[in-house]
C-alpha cells in the first residue's frame, strides 16, 4: 500500500533476517511494517499514519 505496509496474501513462510520463523498459517492476509516504527514488528500496527512515513515502492 502506498505510504503503508506490504500486504501479503496466500500461504507464505515468513522468516526474519536471522532465519527465525513466524507462524502465519492461520492468516489469509498479513500486513508487514515498512516504516520501521511498529510496536508489533514485523507486523504493521498503523504507526505509519502518524509518523509521516512515505513510500510507494512495490514488492517484487
Amino acid at each position: 500500500m502506498d505510504n503503508g505496509p506490504y500486504l501479503v496474501k496466500g500461504a507464505v513462510d515468513l522468516q526474519d533476517g536471522a532465519g527465525n520463523s513466524y507462524d502465519v498459517s492461520d492468516k489469509n492476509i498479513i500486513a508487514l511494517c515498512r516504516c520501521g516504527a511498529s510496536g508489533n514488528k514485523p507486523y504493521c500496527d498503523g504507526t505509519h499514519k502518524s509518523n509521516g512515513f512515505s513510500g510507494d515502492d512495490r514488492a517484487a
